[in-house]
């Protein structure tokens, strides 16, 4: 099945590419990898939520916002591409930073927003993948979550 038909079923559609927010690009290509740089959650180049894990974004929309981070990140790879993402072959690795207060201790539940988005579009042969999720003081624009990837293609 192909992506774009399971991220219609899923009831998504890929917003257009996220422009870098500062001197960096959205995307490198080095032989079949494409490393993405991180994505946050803006939805029309605005902050979906703003803040740290708990104390001011529960957890469960810090997951949404990963999702989002994810979706944000589809749309760069499509563009990366060339507007194919079923020439996608594996979902290699994510990266996970969660803005987060000392002593919060679930930043795997708010990565698994972007893990389990992968899997979801890519199935499970392509979009199972290794998978870092780390807390930080803070993030880019105060926003709660930032998702990188590694994607081989062909």
């Amino acid at each position: 099945m192909s992506v774009y038909t399971r991220l219609a079923e899923l009831g998504l559609e890929l917003p257009p590419a996220p422009r870098p927010v500062a001197a960096y690009i959205p995307w490198v290509r080095t032989g079949n990898l494409i490393y993405t740089s991180g994505q946050v959650p803006l939805v029309d180049g605005k902050p979906l939520c703003v803040g740290v894990v708990p104390t001011e974004v529960p957890p469960d929309k810090a997951q949404a916002a990963a999702r989002l981070c994810a979706l944000n990140m589809l749309a760069v790879l499509h563009a990366a591409t060339d507007e194919a993402l079923d020439r996608v072959t594996k979902v290699v690795r994510l990266g996970v930073f969660v803005a987060s207060s000392p002593g919060f201790t679930a930043h795997p539940a708010v990565g698994n927003g972007a893990s389990e988005l992968m899997v979801s579009v890519f199935g499970d042969e392509i979009g199972r993948h290794a998978r870092s999720t780390v807390g930080c003081s803070s993030l880019p624009l105060g926003v709660p979550v930032e998702v990188e990837g590694v994607f081989e293609i062909r």
